[in-house]
């Protein structure tokens, strides 16, 4: 959904004003762990002498789109994964073949005690070159207040840019003669945009899963910075999607026209287009705010008592009327206060109307009875509720209602995900934080989603978390960037957040 860099809100890092003490010398080369300060200075050293070279290969991976939903360079997205993957040091890489777009696996095994596994996406979200301030494929540098040095181009915050930080630490580390800490398994999609519809697939694949269990957990390397304190947002957890198409297709059903015909009709004949309207309207209260699908609710867990307490802790921390204002609206949902607001964000799950087509929408009118409508619905889930629970509750409400002729088309989607806060990977990542003097902000999940729970469930069973520094914005949208060179000293650029990498490698095969 490549919601999977989705925050408390959406941009939320860009909106936080406030709470954090200053992060002091941001990624300072000193570790009073594993490793020695010399060899941690001498890391950085490399990384900056590459930099160059780092952010023309980011440039390359941009210049090549993989777009699932267009079916735009399915086959040459992972075999260009499959070589970045080579490049960094991985030892075995393979496509992995999908009933979709391939996936890509490969590992890094050094002889050390610990396996960590990295998610990447290698898909991005389509584009409009005539939205854009320069070329969403050229991943041109420019100055942007009051961010820094930018660069603009699909896929540089969402994902390509913080994910290419762990690659650039690797060939940091072969550069130094060092090899990583912990043993490495990659495992990449390119359908995590259309909600990662075959990314089973290649989590069990025989030749992945039998490596993935033998791993601490999963992360996925991102920038995860607020842009004015330097902060971190730690999620513990995400909601779950179900992406789907409602259909109402008269020459299917016989249920209205086979084509369009003339308007005076309808006086006998149905309308696709409100047999679509009035089947929607059974699915929420009449203010769209609530799911009334048939026992959708029944399973939601509650909000834990630790829950509430992050989430009281991320409203003092966070500046509610610069949101308000950033999304143009007055009151949140039932004039709940900022903190209730919060609470609902993450606890609740929605029916979300994305898009309804259908009919004649151009100047004047047109006299017609359309054929066929389409509305285009996304459904987030919180824990205890399940995907596959959900599509069969809403044939089933469909159904029960006399709405039989509403096809649905799943189109992807999975179930929610958590990881315990006492997780091994969960105190390592803090602990890297805290060795780089950045303050962290936990909360209970993100409201938007990613397929963590192939990690976190059966037969995996591992927690799964993102991790890094740094600033990005515009993901799905039009400018997207990655912050290059920070002109806030509190936030990482993109040294620092390649060291950051470096740091969580270290940090992981240290802990007890």
């Amino acid at each position: 959904m490549s919601d999977q860099y989705e925050r408390l809100s959406t941009d939320r890092r860009a909106l936080m004003a406030g709470g954090a003490a200053a992060a002091g010398a941001l990624l300072a080369p000193s570790w009073a762990g594993a490793v020695p300060a010399a060899d941690l200075a001498a890391i950085r050293k490399a990384v900056e002498a590459d930099k160059a070279d780092a952010i023309k290969r980011l440039q390359e991976w941009i210049a090549l789109p993989t777009v699932a939903a267009e079916g735009l360079n399915v086959k040459e997205g992972p075999e260009y994964m499959a070589k970045i993957a080579k490049d960094a040091g991985f030892t075995t890489v393979e496509i992995i073949p999908t009933d979709g777009v391939s996936g890509v696996f490969a590992t890094l095994d050094v002889g050390a005690p610990r396996w960590i596994g990295v998610y990447f996406m290698y898909d991005v979200k389509q584009f409009d070159p005539k939205e854009w301030s320069s070329p969403p494929l050229e991943g041109r540098l420019v100055d942007k207040a009051p961010f820094g040095k930018v660069m603009v181009g699909r896929g540089a915050t969402n994902s390509k840019g913080g994910q290419i930080t762990l690659l650039n630490a690797l060939r940091a580390l072969r550069a130094t003669g060092k090899k990583p800490p912990v043993n490495i398994a990659l495992i990449c999609e390119g359908e995590e945009e259309i909600a990662s519809t075959h990314f089973r697939q290649i989590a069990t694949h025989p030749k992945v899963l039998p490596v993935l269990e033998k791993c601490e957990g999963i992360y996925v390397p991102g920038p995860s910075q607020d842009r004015l304190t330097g902060e971190v947002s730690f999620t513990l957890g995400a909601k779950g999607p179900v992406e789907l198409q409602l259909t109402v297709d008269g020459s299917k059903t016989g249920i209205g026209p086979k084509t369009d015909i003339h308007s005076s009709e309808k006086a006998r004949i149905d309308s696709p287009i409100w047999r679509l309207v009035q089947a929607l309207a059974t699915l929420t209260t009449p203010d769209g705010n609530t799911p009334t699908l048939d026992g959708f609710m029944d399973k939601v867990r509650p909000l834990s008592a630790r829950e509430k307490e992050l989430i009281a802790q991320l409203a003092k921390k966070t500046n509610e009327e610069a949101i308000k204002q950033a999304y143009g609206n007055k009151a949140w949902i039932d004039n709940l206060s900022y903190e209730k607001s919060i609470e609902r964000l993450l606890s609740q799950p929605t029916i979300n109307l994305q898009g309804l087509v259908g009919g004649y929408t151009g100047p004047g009118g047109k006299s017609i009875l359309p054929s066929k409508a389409e509305a285009k619905l996304e459904i987030r889930m919180v824990p205890n509720q399940t995907y596959e629970d959900t599509v069969k509750q809403l044939r089933a409400h469909l159904d029960k209602r006399g709405f039989q002729d509403v096809a649905i088309n799943v189109s992807g989607g999975y179930d929610p995900t958590e990881t315990a806060e006492d997780a091994r990977v969960v105190q390592a990542a803090l602990a890297a934080y805290k060795k780089m003097n950045i303050p962290v902000t936990l909360s209970p999940r993100s409201p938007g989603s990613w397929p963590g729970s192939l990690f976190t469930q059966p037969p995996v069973s591992k927690p799964a978390i993102h991790y890094g520094v740094g600033f990005g914005s515009g993901a799905h949208a039009p400018d997207e960037f990655i912050v290059i060179d920070s002109a806030n000293p509190k936030v990482a650029g993109y040294v620092d957040a390649t060291m950051a990498q470096v740091q969580f490698l270290y940090a992981l095969a240290e802990m007890k």
